[in-house]
């Protein structure tokens, strides 16, 4: 969310971001402005109403995710729209439901047509002289009209069947929904639910790059920058979309197994922090299972351990490790497991047991590079299966 991104502020604990193409609009529109005479300030006025119509979307979007209960860590301003990033990851499943999408996904268009059709009808009452549906519909030299016509475009343009529009959200859950074994996404795979996943995840990605060539085309045929620019966007948005679509959609059917390490080394309840410094020199992991005659007794972590070294000397591991932890199966959800130990202050590792036989650990390090590559791994067998 922070590449190519630049922070508006924070508001009610939302962290509010802006794209790099939003000003890069913004250079393009003051250069096509000079070379049709408009003046530089109106063109910045111009630019403030497509940032205030993305706002008032956004604003309806981010009251009907507190509506439902989805708590927002942040939004990302786009020409097209948003995208939001939610604080938790239970919120972030929600949200990733399908029933959810489709009603995230009616409030951008409905709040933009709304708002613009109570601009238009207020424009009227206030001016009746200033004709609403004269060409062109946006343009810096009539900027109440243009006020106008940006959110009813908005509106419009979100209805399009392409991610990470609107439209591409609606159309890709309910083809997802609609294939076999579609509505449990943690019942296992079928080839024909795969068919229909891959349907799913293909149409509203594939047809979006496809619509979003076509704007592009058809604004290099017309002569039309905003066509070209609306096509950009769409893309650059699909690709944002697609980082996080197998996180969001797939959550439920990541276990433990998929996600450990298996290569991991323990330390004994009964080491030394000195023998401990050494054992940790020599690989990366950062947090250690501790045992005691087989038997998982605690762990702790590299920090803790040179933490206490420096404070107290030389001591025992069992007197700075974590006695407070719980442990999985291997077969575990990873999201469940997570929300389960979430409550749990000063939580390091979670230990993956067979009977009382350790096989594996996660840790918040190799958690998100463990969750990277299944992500391209399982991304890479959907275009293979596609």
């Amino acid at each position: 969310m922070r590449g190519w991104s630049f922070p508006l502020g924070r508001f009610f604990g939302v962290e509010v971001r802006i794209h790099a193409f939003f000003l890069l609009l913004l250079a393009m529109a003051i250069a096509a402005g000079s070379v049709a005479g408009a003046g530089t300030g109106r063109v910045l006025v111009l630019w403030f109403l497509l940032l205030f119509a993305v706002g008032v979307r956004e604003l309806a979007r981010a009251l009907a995710a507190t509506w439902y209960g989805l708590e927002l860590r942040g939004i990302l301003l786009l020409p097209t729209g948003g995208l939001m990033t939610y604080a938790t990851l239970e919120a972030t499943e929600r949200a990733s439901e399908p029933a959810m999408q489709r009603r995230m996904a009616v409030v951008g268009p409905l709040a933009s047509i709304g708002f613009g059709l109570l601009l238009g009808a207020i424009v009227l009452a206030s001016a009746p002289g200033i004709s609403l549906v004269a060409r062109p519909w946006v343009t810096p030299a009539y900027l109440l009209r243009s006020m106008v016509w940006l959110n009813l475009l908005l509106g419009a343009i979100n209805l399009l069947p392409a991610l990470p529009l609107d439209g591409g959200r609606v159309f890709r859950t309910g083809t997802v929904e609609g294939a076999p074994g579609g509505k449990d996404r943690r019942q296992p795979a079928k080839s024909g639910a795969k068919l229909g996943a891959g349907l799913g995840f293909g149409i509203g990605g594939g047809l979006g790059q496809w619509i979003a060539i076509a704007l592009v085309v058809g604004g290099l045929l017309l002569s039309n920058v905003w066509l070209v620019l609306l096509g950009a966007f769409v893309l650059i948005g699909a690709h944002m979309e697609n980082q996080g679509l197998l996180v969001q959609t797939d959550v439920d059917s990541v276990r433990m197994r998929d996600v450990m390490l298996t290569q991991f080394s323990t330390l004994s309840a009964s080491d030394t922090l000195e023998d401990a410094v050494q054992r940790a020199v020599h690989t990366l992991q950062d947090v250690f299972p501790v045992v005691r005659g087989g038997n998982l007794v605690g762990a702790v972590s590299r920090q803790n351990i040179l933490e206490a070294l420096a404070t107290h000397g030389n001591s025992y591991v069992q007197g700075v490790m974590t006695r407070s932890f719980q442990t999985a199966l291997p077969d575990d959800s990873l999201v469940k497991t997570l929300r389960r130990i979430m409550g749990e202050e000063g939580a390091q590792l979670v230990p993956v047991m067979e009977g009382e036989r350790i096989v594996g650990i996660v840790t918040p390090q190799n958690l998100s590079q463990s969750m990277g590559l299944l992500n391209q791994t399982r991304r890479m067998k959907r275009v293979e299966e596609q």
